[in-house]
């Protein structure tokens, strides 16, 4: 149960880039990142996640997903509601995150239905700090 991949952004741009690592900002997201909310982020805007898992199963490339965290060996659903750590941050999974029109525009035709319900989540983030890849991610 690690994280795999860290993916980040800027606002309108459809690339992604890969980091090693990123500080967490609690109630606020991750710093650099075009979700990065700095007046502070609504419910479940602070964090995205996503199964490795699923992301292969779906043929797509690490990141191609657009969550921020792509982590391996855990099931993120089972999140929904609960709180969990990301190495030393504390997160609380809000929702899922469902597969959007602006996601298939960037991969291909039918990739909503086939990821609905296991997308990933959007999760708050309650106490900061550096989020590294190869962290444990596991519920409190």
């Amino acid at each position: 149960m690690t994280v795999e991949a860290i993916h980040l952004g800027e606002k309108r741009v459809p690339e992604l880039w890969t980091v090693d690592s990123v500080r967490a900002v609690a109630g606020k997201g991750l710093e650099g990142d075009r979700h990065f909310h700095e007046e502070g982020a609504r419910p479940g805007q602070a964090l995205t996640l996503v199964e490795a898992e699923v992301v292969e199963n779906a043929g797509l490339a690490a990141g191609e997903t657009r969550r921020q965290l792509t982590v391996r060996g855990v099931r993120l659903n089972d999140f929904v509601g609960k709180r969990f750590v990301v190495g030393e941050v504390e997160c609380f999974g809000v929702e899922l995150c469902e597969p959007c029109s602006h996601l298939e525009s960037l991969t291909r035709p039918g990739i909503i239905k086939e990821l609905a319900h296991r997308a990933g989540i959007n999760a708050d983030i309650v106490a900061g700090g550096t989020i590294r890849v190869g962290d444990s991610v596991k519920e409190l």
